[in-house]
């Protein structure tokens, strides 16, 4: 072990503290990898162990053994945790955590950021697999190491971060003796596919690791010189996920697009206080397919059962969450107002006195930059959020009181407008928890606290920038707003060059980026014994033709001008014969958008929607 790498290994040891309150480490804090041509062997570091995970690269077989089985031979790294495995077209691969960042401690556990990554194959040759077989499985591990190359893969060893606060205190002691595999919500684990085998046996849980993707920040903070935490997690869900405009709406099993859990926790002299609010796509069947125009139409399903999916979404989000209070923010005219008045009436339909439906036309109401009128929304919502409460333990363990329902804010991506919403909402909510707690005063106002407002605010906006470019691909929009408080010149630039580098993406890489979710996530499986490869699509001589054309017509403008003929006649036929040209073909071009956009290969989201 003398060429560990120590600056890079942070071992905390907090197992008397876990002994003395009679809770169980569910993982492993430290790992070894040890390679051979016939094995991997992945070693417990932490004091007493002495489990060895074997996986057998030719057979594939998992075993648990013990340490004196790793051969002096093998090739040693430390690691700080398996993702999981996963299965292409050169066989199985091995995924392990190589680097971490601390992100905090969360009642004295610790909180990783998983930064760097190993993908190792089992095989170690390459020589059965054709040329088109080699070229299917590079591009497959470029979706794989795509997927991981973007930030924001949380862990713990020893704490659920998959569950809210209220959720982990209303459980059973068969609950706490589950490893921290069995007992994560599903929604929230992005390496479940992953660790399909080591989930298999249970003798093996304390290797694997439940991952989060989303956003978490925890700041230790002072307000009147009283100390606490302030913590927000935002949990994104593997469940129908995807990019930005491949990913709307709901599936048949009720699960939105882009669906968040966002939770803001606060623990102060062993009191804890928890708000949880939600995001996710407007929850009817509806796509908006990306076709070269810089705002592609939404379009609503009008052959499907919305109220079916519509209603399950909300069957279980009332059973995980309780009252539901909605808070529409897209536009009531336009191309915006259809899906509006689709879930205005979806709710009046189902009639459940568990939901209520608040529609407010975000950019209207803020229009020329009147960002003061968001307090109209929060003060028609004062009453319902006072009445939703929070969730709050005192340091004995008794809870004092539940958060009986939540917000489930969406604009179209549920990216911008609902952050700015969504932190305006855990503000209000942060004040009520502080004074309660005795950490602010009667009638002090917590925007009046600069130091910690500060703190607030680029928290805040740092999550918009995580969600939004976990699905969009670029850091959110308004953010101005949520670390200043107010808009700017500055911020609708910065606005305008995030929203052409999302035109960008949308259009010319986001079917890759929809390629690398699905593999990740296991909606597809690699087949090698597939004749075709997925992967070549035919392209139609059009989408080669016309862009040269359209280049060529415009460029022999330019020269036109440029080198003008004899007479100004002559000059200006080539001129608009070519500028007619390249016009035509630009308009041929964008009325046959969807085919010159990149476009997911993997699986056909249309059969989905």
């Amino acid at each position: 072990m003398s060429d560990l790498n120590t600056a890079e290994i942070v071992l905390i040891n907090i197992s008397e503290v876990f002994i003395s309150l009679g809770l169980v480490i569910y993982g492993f804090k430290f790992l070894l990898r040890h390679i051979t041509p016939e094995k991997f062997y992945v070693e417990a570091c932490d004091d007493g162990a002495d489990d060895v995970l074997i996986i057998d690269r030719v057979s594939t077989e998992v075993t648990l053994s013990v340490k004196k089985d790793i051969p002096p031979s093998a090739v040693t790294r430390p690691i700080f945790g398996i993702l999981g495995t996963i299965h292409l077209v050169a066989g199985n691969y091995l995924i392990v955590i190589t680097k971490k960042t601390k992100i905090g401690e969360f009642f004295n556990h610790v909180i990783w950021k998983a930064t760097d990554f190993d993908v190792l194959s089992y095989k170690k040759t390459m020589l059965h697999l054709t040329d088109i077989q080699l070229q299917d499985n590079k591009t497959f591990l470029a979706m794989i190491n795509h997927v991981l190359s973007v930030d924001g893969f949380y862990f713990s060893t020893t704490y659920d971060l998959t569950h809210t606060l209220q959720r982990l205190s209303n459980t059973s002691p068969e609950f706490q003796e589950m490893s921290l595999l069995e007992r994560a919500d599903q929604r929230f684990v992005w390496n479940g596919h992953l660790l399909r085998e080591l989930s298999a046996q249970p003798e093996v849980h304390r290797f694997a690791l439940p991952v989060l993707h989303g956003f978490i920040t925890m700041h230790s903070c002072s307000i009147n010189g009283k100390y606490f935490d302030w913590i927000l997690i935002s949990r994104r869900s593997c469940f129908r996920a995807g990019v930005r405009y491949y990913v709307r709406g709901i599936d048949s099993e009720g699960h939105a697009a882009n669906f968040v859990e966002t939770e803001q926790i606060v623990h102060y002299n062993g009191s804890k206080a928890s708000f949880v609010q939600t995001r996710g796509s407007i929850p009817v069947f509806w796509s908006q397919r990306p076709n070269l125009k810089y705002k592609p139409l939404p379009q609503i399903n009008k052959v499907a059962n919305h109220m079916d999916g519509f209603q399950r979404h909300f069957d279980s989000q009332v059973i995980i969450y309780g009252k539901q209070v909605i808070i529409n923010l897209v536009n009531q005219k336009g191309s915006e107002k259809p899906l509006e008045q689709a879930f205005a009436t979806m709710v009046s339909s189902l009639a459940s006195g568990m939901i209520r439906y608040v529609a407010f036309d975000f950019h209207k109401e803020c229009k020329n930059m009147r960002w003061d009128r968001l307090s109209i929304l929060l003060d028609q919502v004062a009453e319902t959020q006072d009445e939703l409460s929070y969730f709050l333990v005192d340091p004995v363990g008794k809870v004092v009181t539940n958060q009986e329902g939540v917000f489930r804010s969406n604009c179209m991506d549920c990216l911008d407008r609902t952050n700015v919403i969504q932190s305006l909402l855990a503000r209000r909510s942060l004040q009520a928890q502080l004074q309660r707690l005795g950490v602010l005063h009667v009638g002090q106002k917590l925007e009046e606290q600069d130091e910690f407002e500060k703190i607030y605010k680029n928290a805040w906006a740092d999550n918009a920038n995580a969600c939004a470019k976990q699905y969009a691909g670029t850091g959110a929009l308004k953010t101005d707003f949520t670390r200043t408080g107010k808009r700017t010149q500055l911020g609708l630039i910065m606005d305008g060059w995030n929203s052409l580098i999302r035109y960008y993406k949308n259009n010319f890489s986001d079917g890759f980026r929809q390629d690398s979710i699905d593999l990740f996530l296991g909606n597809y499986s690699v087949d090698e014994l597939e004749s075709h490869s997925p992967l070549s699509v035919p392209r139609d001589l059009k989408f080669l033709a016309l862009p040269i054309i359209m280049v060529v017509a415009f460029s022999m403008c330019i020269i036109c001008l440029l080198m003008a003929g004899d007479t100004w006649t002559e000059t200006l036929a080539y001129v608009l014969f070519w500028g007619v040209a390249s016009i035509g073909t630009f308009f041929i071009i964008l009325y046959n958008g969807k085919d010159f956009v990149d476009a997911p290969k993997l699986v056909q989201k249309e059969k989905i929607d």
